[in-house]
């Protein structure tokens, strides 16, 4: 591989890292506290609302049933409008942070369930507000299960960011497609392919570490 394709390596690698973790940081935010609600809201919960609970599942499920590219590109009109642009890593977040929020909000409200039952009832018992259930019983409980999920979503969304090179997105996607498959350069498509294994499995490695450290602490 020339020096020119290794910097393109390397500044690809860069786009597709800040892509996935600005979207990530965006699917955390938002995210968790859809999963909160869901679980608040649903049968049984703290602020049991059977409306806002079938709603926002619906929405949420709405968008967890659209294939990412069909998003990516239903969502170019709205993209153009806050970015400016339609193409370019930036222009990337914005569907990447859609896609990725419903997912983890899902994965996030199936941890938020785990926890003892026995344990909320225990705190209501004793007069605790909601919010101090939600941030002393449920999220501490649920932390480890939380961010083995979205150690999940991140992998996730590499994948996804690697799909959006294909309408010019940048990143290691793009570079696949520009010089690995349409200039048929075999060497450049096994280094991204090379590139995208071990980064996946880096994350997986220092999430595994980061949940097994905090769940030992529990």
């Amino acid at each position: 591989m020339s020096p020119v394709m290794f910097d393109l390596l390397l500044n690809a690698l860069w786009e597709t890292v800040i892509m996935t973790a600005i979207s990530g940081l965006f699917s955390l935010l938002a995210g968790l506290p859809l999963g909160l609600i869901l679980v608040m809201t649903s049968p049984g919960g703290i602020a049991e609302h059977r409306g806002v609970n079938r709603l926002l599942g619906l929405v949420i499920n709405g968008f967890r049933s659209l294939p990412f590219i069909i998003l990516l590109v239903a969502l170019i009109p709205f993209t153009r409008f806050l970015v400016g642009t339609s193409l370019g890593t930036w222009a990337a977040i914005v569907p990447l942070s859609i896609t990725a929020t419903p997912y983890f909000a899902r994965v996030a409200e199936v941890s938020l369930r785990d926890v003892d039952r026995g344990l909320i009832d225990a705190v209501r018992a004793m007069g605790a507000s909601r919010l101090r259930i939600v941030w002393d019983v449920l999220i501490p409980e649920a932390l480890p299960g939380i961010l083995a999920g979205f150690v999940v979503t991140l992998v996730a969304l590499i994948g996804a960011s690697a799909m959006a090179g294909a309408i010019g997105a940048g990143g290691l996607g793009d570079l696949a497609i520009r010089y690995g498959y349409q200039r048929f350069d075999t060497a450049v498509m096994v280094a991204v392919i090379a590139v995208l294994i071990v980064l996946v499995c880096g994350i997986q490695w220092l999430g595994d570490r980061l949940v097994a450290r905090i769940d030992r602490r529990h």
